[in-house]
């Protein structure tokens, strides 16, 4: 989920930690087997004698004289757990990697931290780390593996809700939380709202109840997904062109991604950073219609840390040149994200919003709306500042809630982030990846085969 630069570039939204809920998941019940109970006659009584003669079981028997076969239960055949996903994703991460789930891309340093990736110190320290990484190998297998389903079974023709429905449904499939129960999306499920933003809207735009947009074969998509377990947030994205026309700028887009995720780093400076994207992006250029546009980065959408149940920290990763001397450090985690486009290079705000988050650092303000303090309950009870959309109130029962959020938001408690939108006629583009930057290596831990 893109950060927009904020005016005095430190924005904060803080964590908040919820309960840490164990990831088990349920075994198949195990048969109860009992042998076969002889069975004991009746005693019988002699006058003469005081002895007590217990009689063996009786066989029945047939006419024919054979004996009857006697009935065995049997055990109830184990359930085989799932070793391939279905089409849509529908089986738990957890029961397809029982045992441990799959490392993403593993980088070693370089120059003056190369020795990290054999220290015993830093070996220590990452594996002091086995729940932070777990969780995100649980989180990051999930978006491989809805995004890969997303790229081949999306098509023009559908609409924008309905693909915002399908991928969020199979997200909470594969982490094995629906979010319908109250804290449920708390501790698994949508890092944030899915982005499905067409052709000059770079970001920030998902569908509400009842929009009819429909994807055609002209558009250029940005599909921005982000699933998190236990507040740690997976942030990766890509663009989808069914026209090879705009193949130069989804190239262009790819590549400046590329070079942010190759060059980022523990002790690399942010501003310099920004300046190896902005000359990879700018290298390129793509003919529409005849017409040559060269490839902008977009200033004012920049790569970002997450913090536990936070997408948006405190450092930002410029997509241009700066003097930001800011630099990474060992355990931070980067959404590493670039936006291109054929326009002018700046977004401005405009359309209806669906995305918000509850700010952890919001002033203590008297709520005199009732629907506003209620509506406000039922935010932190089930989203915490994990960013939410309106179709996220509507699928848990909230009715005629507007006139309350947007009282949350004049008042602070609740941020806003509208449509972040180039000029009209030009096209954009974006691709990110997060990256963990632990002890010993960088761990880029949302690659996929697919990018």
């Amino acid at each position: 989920m893109a950060s927009k630069i904020p005016a005095n570039n430190s924005e904060t939204l803080g964590a908040k930690q919820s309960e840490k809920v164990a990831n088990g998941s349920g075994g198949a019940s195990r048969a109860a087997s009992g042998g076969d109970a002889e069975q004991s006659s009746g005693e019988s009584d002699d006058d003469d004698d005081d002895d007590k003669h217990l009689t063996k079981a009786t066989v029945t028997v047939n006419d024919g004289g054979a004996k009857k076969k006697k009935n065995k239960k049997r055990k109830p055949k184990k359930k085989k757990t799932p070793t391939v996903q279905t089409d849509p994703p529908s089986v738990l991460i957890s029961q397809l990697f029982p045992d441990k789930y799959p490392k993403g891309e593993e980088v070693e340093y370089v120059n003056e931290n190369r020795y990290r990736t054999t220290d015993e110190e830093k070996r220590h320290l990452d594996n002091l780390n086995s729940d932070f990484l777990s969780d995100y190998r649980q989180a990051a297998e999930a978006h491989r593996q809805v995004r890969q389903w997303a790229r081949k079974s999306i098509k023009p023709g559908q609409k924008l809700i309905d693909i915002a429905d399908g991928i969020e449904d199979s997200v909470r499939r594969l982490v094995g939380h629906d979010g319908l129960s109250e804290g449920d999306a708390i501790i698994a499920g949508m890092g944030f709202p899915t982005g499905l933003n067409l052709d000059a809207i770079a970001a920030h735009y998902s569908p509400n109840a009842g929009d009819k947009t429909v994807l055609q074969h002209s558009n250029v998509m940005k599909v921005d997904i982000g699933i998190h377990v236990n507040g740690r947030i997976v942030d990766s994205a890509f663009t989808m062109a069914f026209d090879p026309t705009y193949d130069d700028l989804l190239a262009a887009v790819k590549d400046a991604t590329n070079t942010g995720v190759r060059e980022a780093g523990i002790d690399v400076r942010l501003g310099e950073l920004g300046g190896l994207i902005q000359e990879t992006m700018e290298s390129y250029e793509c003919e529409i219609n005849g017409t040559t546009y060269p490839i902008k980065s977009i200033r004012g959408l920049c790569g970002h840390t997450i913090l536990p149940y936070s997408i948006h920290g405190t450092k930002s990763v410029p997509a241009v040149k700066t003097g930001d001397t800011t630099k990474m450090e060992e355990g931070d985690v980067f959404a590493i994200e670039t936006f291109g486009t054929t326009g002018t290079g700046r977004v401005y705000d405009q359309g209806e919003v669906s995305h918000y988050a509850l700010r952890s650092d919001a002033p203590k303000v008297d709520l005199r709306l009732t629907s506003a303090k209620s509506l406000l309950s039922t935010i932190k009870k089930n989203f915490s500042t994990i960013p939410f959309c309106r179709r996220y109130l509507d699928r848990i029962g909230q009715e005629k809630y507007l006139l309350g959020l947007n009282n949350l938001v004049r008042a602070g408690i609740v941020e806003d982030y509208p449509p972040l939108v180039d000029k009209k006629g030009s096209y954009t583009a974006q691709f990110e990846h997060t990256i963990l930057l632990r002890p010993t290596v960088k761990e880029v831990i949302s690659r996929g085969e697919d990018y």
